[in-house]
């Protein structure tokens, strides 16, 4: 294990863990090294590491099961965060901590702001926003970045899903009624770099602190990212299926989702000079890596 990184990343395997691994003095964590079911497991690696920055990318993502195991969301999302941070604290150690559109509740009608009120309808929504007021409670040099409907070519992910799905099935049906910023790990990792490398330059201030948004720009539904993303993979070959749009009523789940969760990430722009560029880019990228590992 590589000690004394510059930059200790949780998460293991994860899509923004695997995206920000390929940076120089990164040192990614996770189970069963570091896991947040295993609260001594933070205070070893924090005790054998003295990172410059941490980046809490680990979290309960499983929206679905956290409906029915809210202590386990609440131990990956408010708990083990907290004590993370409580670590960060103790050593003087900013950390950068990734949270969610979920925490609000899509009723808005319009892009959110830092400044608006939470308002989770799920579980794992509840567990992120309790983890994001427990992070800037244990460590005040903290930057929250809420981020949304994360793919890569890593791992499972709704774009990957989709691409995989066309090649076997005629017809997709994908939920048309929910609204949202698709944003690649890829980008999300870029925008990390730069808010490290600015915060190096200038030394840590305290305006740093605090909640940003940081998703890709322009907001889509969930089926028009499918339809990108299925046409992006025509291109190459793939099989391009029959696309039909649905509506959430059609496609009942256990949890609630924003129907509009749409992100403003002005702030972040403005603080940091950066932010995810536009979506669609990305998707094109990224459905070319799918298929390049697939061949």
């Amino acid at each position: 294990m590589l000690h004394n990184p510059s930059i200790l990343v949780t998460g293991g395997h994860g899509q923004l863990a695997t995206a920000l691994a390929g940076q120089e003095g990164v040192m990614r964590v996770g189970r069963p090294d570091f896991d947040f079911d295993r609260p001594e497991t933070i205070d070893q690696i924090m005790a054998e590491n003295t990172p410059e920055f941490v980046v809490n990318a680990a979290a309960w993502t499983a929206v679905d099961a956290a409906e029915t195991d809210a202590e386990g969301a609440a131990r990956a999302n408010h708990a083990g965060p907290a004590r993370l941070a409580a670590a960060c604290r103790a050593r003087g150690i900013p950390l950068i901590h990734i949270s969610t559109d979920y925490v609000f509740s899509g009723d808005k009608g319009s892009p959110y702001m830092e400044t608006d009120p939470v308002d989770p309808r799920s579980v794992y929504g509840s567990t992120k926003a309790a983890g994001e007021q427990a992070v800037m409670a244990a460590q005040p040099d903290s930057i929250i970045l809420r981020t949304a409907w994360v793919y890569s070519p890593y791992n499972r992910n709704f774009v990957r899903t989709m691409v995989e799905a066309a090649a076997r099935r005629p017809t997709l049906r994908v939920v048309s009624d929910q609204i949202g910023n698709p944003t690649s790990a890829d980008a999300l990792a870029q925008a990390i770099m730069h808010i490290i490398r600015q915060i190096r330059k200038t030394g840590w201030k305290t305006d740093y602190a605090g909640i940003y948004h940081a998703a890709g720009q322009g907001a889509t539904s969930w089926y028009d990212l499918a339809c990108a993303a299925v046409a992006a993979a025509a291109r190459h070959g793939n099989p391009q299926p029959v696309m039909e749009p649905i509506t959430t009523a059609d496609w009942p789940t256990p949890a609630r989702r924003p129907a509009d969760a749409r992100l403003d990430c002005t702030r972040l722009k403005e603080t940091f000079g950066h932010a995810p560029g536009p979506w669609q880019p990305e998707v094109e990228r990224v459905v070319e890596l799918i298929l390049s590992q697939q061949g």
